[in-house]
Formats: C-alpha cells, structure tokens, sequence
C-alpha cells in the first residue's frame, strides 16, 4: 500500500512531468526526455542533478561510438517518493469531488 506523501522536490510543474516520464520507463535517454519535455540541455542537466542530488534518479553516462548517451532512471527512492506523491494529489483531488480523469 503507498502512503500518501507531497513532495515538494517532485512537485514544480517541469519536474513533475520529468518524473513521470521517468516513472513508465525502466531507462530513458536524455535525448527522449528532451523531446518529450521541450527543455533545452542544460535545463534537463539541472533538473536530472536535483533529483541525483536526492536520490531519486540514477544517471549512467556511456559512449557509443564516439557520441556520448546518457541514460536515466528512478531509482527506488524515487518511485517510492512518486507513488506517495501521486497518491496525496489523488488525495486532494478526491476531496474536490471532482472526477479524475482515467486513460
């Protein structure tokens, strides 16, 4: 059972969406989550080092070739800490009465 928790590291808008992202794949590239996100390089290298810093994602840098990759991942931590963020903003949703959208 996930026990409700905000997170106020994964909560701004863009690192919400980063996490996500993050949360439905086992690796991704950098270069997927910049598409995806619309963010510039270095505003993806900020917000992958804060959620390093936390421990919440694990970066792993390698080469193919000669072209560097970088690949990244939530670590346990991580989906732990976004399983409980999800849940309290479900939580806050449920209290509204409004309906949650479903897939």
């Amino acid at each position: 059972m996930t026990v409700p928790r905000f997170d106020e590291l994964i909560h701004p808008p863009t690192r919400l969406s980063l996490v996500s992202l993050l949360a439905a794949t086992e690796w991704a590239e950098f270069r997927y989550l910049r598409e995806q996100l619309g963010l510039s390089d270095s505003a993806l290298s900020k917000q992958l080092s804060v959620l390093e810093q936390a421990g919440y994602a694990e970066v792993r840098k390698s080469f193919v070739g000669k072209r560097p990759r970088t690949s990244v991942r939530l670590s346990r931590a991580g989906r732990h800490a976004f399983s409980g963020h999800v849940a309290a903003l479900q939580q806050i949703v449920a209290r509204s009465g409004v309906e949650p959208l479903r897939p």
